[in-house]
């Protein structure tokens, strides 16, 4: 894929990009490696100074990365400065806290014969991230924030079709006052991965992708002994029970369905329904879908711009059509309109079966799957019916039920009455096909860092460590 700004709405090529040379990939990654260890002599209130810094420059230039976000990717504009707010919210909030998740942890000294036993958490330098398009700020600050709060350096290779985002993201930290080589954007397509991973002051790697893309940068990463962390695609069921207020449910169905355009990984994806609400749920939901405008994500009325890619488009498409084709029923939407650009309408699909497409993969656009199911169990067992499991919602206002769902969804969030989402103080990431590892709160953070154990005795041997003794 050629490295440009491609505009969604109407399919105009805006700007290209040369890659970035070998050899000046080769001297960002020392550059990197330099501003490591020149933060290595910094203090955690020293780098928090400079994310409150990059944060005010967020909500300062909220419209323009904004606008820019919204021109390359086709997110609303509306939803595009929300993404810019949320960004600078994770800036402040690791910038107050990470002295407190990177203080030495004390460990019980008289158990283990110390005087004194604790842990440590240390940076370990420069991680290569790999990003997506689809939240193309966050998911790297999502990152960036608590890397560089812990006195890491970041090199972001990111999706080939945000070029202009990722440049303004390498001169945000710059600005903001991280030293010049602390987080860079390196304009590379995929090939070069695994050449940059191979360097050894390059120490591990985040990507946020396809399942593709992860086995991919794991299979290359474990060659070379590099810690990942992947968060990979999902298929989120969203669970409704007969207790369930229907109405709300299917108000926050329209937009987990629906935000950003249908392209998140965590958006609600299989809609599964108990049959004593399935019609009043159905109904609701179809007719709230059909009521979203989709249109020039500029516009203030726009709740569903383009698909972010042509080939993105073409996938959904190609899905709901094999889905219609072995028996399938279209609700609402289905079918892909004819102009510029790269459109598709909120949709809803009911009566899946699985040998559609469907039922197994994840649908990366403004389209639902509608599940009928009549019991608790068989709606645990849909749920967890695929390879993914990164988020899940269930809706029930029975007490017993919430605590099963929260035990029995298998998954790497349970969102119960509400939408899944992110936020910077819970940790976030999936499991199964949807990758492992997690970002965000104080288990983010630490992702990055050498957890260190230190044990310090009164100047003699180990306690145990005699004759006979094993020391391991």
């Amino acid at each position: 894929m050629p490295i440009a700004t491609v505009n969604p709405a109407t399919g105009e090529v805006l700007k290209t990009f040369d890659p970035t040379p070998d050899g000046e990939v080769d001297a960002a990654i020392g550059r990197a490696d330099e501003a490591y260890r020149a933060l290595w002599d910094t203090t955690v209130a020293q780098r928090g100074a400079w994310l409150t810094a990059a944060a005010d420059l967020l909500d300062a230039e909220t419209e323009q990365i904004g606008r820019l976000m919204t021109t390359e990717m086709g997110k609303t504009l509306a939803a595009a400065k929300a993404e810019a707010a949320k960004c600078a919210t994770a800036c402040r909030y690791y910038a107050a806290n990470a002295a407190d998740f990177l203080a030495d942890t004390p460990a019980d000294a008289a158990a283990v014969g110390a005087r004194q036993a604790f842990v440590r958490y240390q940076p370990i330098g420069p991680v290569l991230a790999v990003m997506p398009w689809n939240f193309p700020l966050w998911q790297v600050v999502r990152f960036a924030a608590p890397a560089l709060m812990a006195g890491n350096t970041g090199l972001l290779k990111h999706a080939s079709n945000v070029p202009q985002t990722a440049l303004w993201l390498a001169e945000l930290f710059h600005r903001a006052g991280f030293p010049a080589g602390a987080f860079q954007t390196l304009l590379v397509d995929s090939d070069a991965v695994e050449r940059i991973l191979a360097d050894p002051r390059v120490r591990a790697a985040t990507l946020t992708g396809s399942e593709g893309a992860g086995r991919s940068i794991a299979a290359a990463a474990g060659r070379y002994l590099k810690k990942t962390v992947l968060e990979l695609g999902g298929s989120d069921p969203f669970v409704v029970m007969p207790s369930a207020d229907v109405a709300a449910a299917a108000e926050v169905a329209t937009t987990a369905r629906c935000q950003n355009n249908g392209q998140s990984c965590i958006a609600a994806k299989r809609f599964i329904v108990h049959t004593d609400v399935f019609d009043a749920f159905a109904e609701a939901f179809t007719v709230r879908m059909a009521a979203l405008q989709v249109g020039d994500p500029t516009d203030a009325g726009t709740d569903v711009g383009p698909l972010a890619t042509e080939r993105g488009r073409d996938d959904v498409d190609g899905q709901v059509r094999d889905a219609v084709g072995q028996g399938a029923r279209v609700l609402v939407g289905g079918a892909r309109p004819d102009r510029a650009g790269w459109w598709y309408p909120p949709t809803v699909v009911t009566d899946l079966t699985p040998a559609m497409r469907m039922w197994s993969e994840e649908v990366f656009g403004p389209v639902a799957g509608l599940y009928r199911v009549s019991s608790y169990d068989e709606a645990v067992e849909l749920a967890n019916g695929t390879s993914f499991g990164l988020g899940a919602n269930a809706w029930t206002r029975d007490p017993a039920e919430q605590e099963r769902f929260a035990t029995d969804l298998d998954a790497g969030s349970v969102f119960i009455n509400g939408m899944t989402t992110s936020y910077p103080q819970l940790p976030f990431g999936g499991v199964r096909n949807s990758g492992y590892g997690r970002e965000l709160s104080a288990l983010g953070m630490r992702e990055f860092c050498n957890i260190k154990t230190v044990w310090v005795g009164e100047g003699g041997a180990p306690a145990g460590a005699g004759a006979g003794a094993h020391a391991e």
